[in-house]
């Protein structure tokens, strides 16, 4: 079974209704599975009412899963965006600003990096060196 990380922790996966991937998305989708490597740009004009999109991250050092995120974001995605695989505790802060609501981590993950770990990131908000700099 896997884990929910939010800012308050380590969670049940409280998500009921599924995931569909990009190719077999019809019009009423309520949530999609995407690969890192897919076109945020042409992701947009797919996704109708969907309520959840998660993208996949198949090793922690693929990041284009946070170029999804941003450009969902930036397009008025306002559903729920969650980051599923190798993402490690401390890309937890990165996650966050790029636009994920959370992450999906497998048990073994959250064996090798505690609650704990992830908690100690959770504040990301606070640690934004760009603000930092701005003043």
């Amino acid at each position: 079974m896997n884990v929910i990380v939010s800012d308050e922790g380590f969670q049940p996966d409280d998500w009921t209704d599924g995931f569909v991937t990009l190719d077999d998305a019809a019009n009423d989708v309520v949530a999609l599975d995407v690969a890192s490597d897919t076109n945020p740009d042409e992701l947009i004009d797919r996704l109708g009412a969907a309520k959840m999109v998660r993208v996949d991250f198949p090793s922690f050092a693929d990041g284009r899963g946070f170029t999804i995120a941003r450009t969902l974001r930036l397009k008025g995605f306002t559903g729920r965006l969650r980051a599923k695989g190798h993402v490690l505790a401390d890309q937890y802060a990165m996650a966050r600003r790029s636009g994920f609501d959370e992450v999906e981590i497998d048990q073994d993950l959250a064996n090798r990096q505690p609650e704990d770990q992830w908690l100690a990131r959770a504040n990301w908000k606070d640690h934004d060196y760009q603000a930092r700099l701005r003043g």
